[in-house]
């Protein structure tokens, strides 16, 4: 990446704000290592659509909702922890996907590659971040109620096995926001350290999702800066950026 898109980099940092919120609700839900692991379920969609030579992220995107559908009922079916289930789908996409894909198109599937975005792109995925944003702010406390007490949550009238899938559903999404930008391997980080950056260093709910979007936002324009002054794709810069906030946090002290 030679020089910044700017259509490419608006739509990076949207992606930051709902990765930043979704990233929040995966911590509480202890789901921030499935996270990671979600976005593997793209590696078998793109390496289909190479191979049917069609758009790679519209095969990454069908594969990573079909996955949110198939962890969603396996886990209403087996009774398992959604993180257990996610291994294991993530481990059957991986070497599905490492199959379908090889040489440079797997280099690039796995690390991503931001090159040019077309105004249907940026449109469309800036359309997706503010549904993903939307539902989250609007149901946040519905989600956080499940969380803590899935029982109380039922008796107050919230379907949580709904909730659960549009939960899933979401959080697919927001890995196939970041897919071109950050690539199967490393998507899933933006979710995870700005979130455990808020964790650090906010005292409620509202701080945290305020902490956790203002890094992701800050470390993908950061990120992408340097990345084009060094001439270097965005993903491995942008998590980098991420990191160092994230251990910087630890210097703070904790708030009691």
């Amino acid at each position: 990446m030679t020089s910044i898109d700017v259509g490419a980099l608006v739509l990076f940092l949207a992606t930051g704000v709902a990765a930043g919120l979704v990233g929040c609700f995966a911590l509480m839900r202890r789901m921030t290592l499935a996270a990671d692991a979600l976005s593997h379920v793209a590696l078998p969609g793109i390496g289909l659509a190479i191979v049917l030579r069609i758009n790679p992220l519209l095969g990454g995107v069908a594969m990573l909702l079909l996955g949110a559908l198939l962890v969603w009922g396996l886990e209403r079916k087996t009774r398992i922890a959604t993180e257990t289930v996610i291994g294991v789908v993530f481990s059957t996409a991986l070497a599905a996907g490492s199959m379908l894909t090889s040489g440079e198109q797997l280099i690039e599937a796995l690390f991503g590659g931001a090159g040019r975005t077309s105004a249907i792109e940026v449109a469309v995925g800036l359309a997706v971040a503010a549904c993903v944003v939307t539902f989250l702010l609007r149901e946040r406390h519905r989600l956080v109620l499940a969380i803590v007490s899935p029982d109380i949550a039922r008796t107050s009238g919230i379907d949580v096995s709904r909730l659960d899938l549009r939960f899933l559903l979401v959080f697919g999404l927001t890995i196939a926001l970041g897919l071109r930008y950050l690539g199967v391997l490393l998507t899933g980080s933006l979710a995870i350290i700005p979130a455990a950056t808020a964790k650090r260093l906010a005292g409620n709910l509202h701080a945290m999702l305020l902490v956790a979007v203002t890094v992701a936002v800050v470390t993908a324009g950061v990120g992408s800066s340097i990345a084009a002054v060094l001439h270097r794709e965005p993903g491995p810069i942008v998590v980098l950026c991420a990191a160092a906030c994230f251990f910087a946090s630890l210097l703070v002290p904790r708030r009691v």
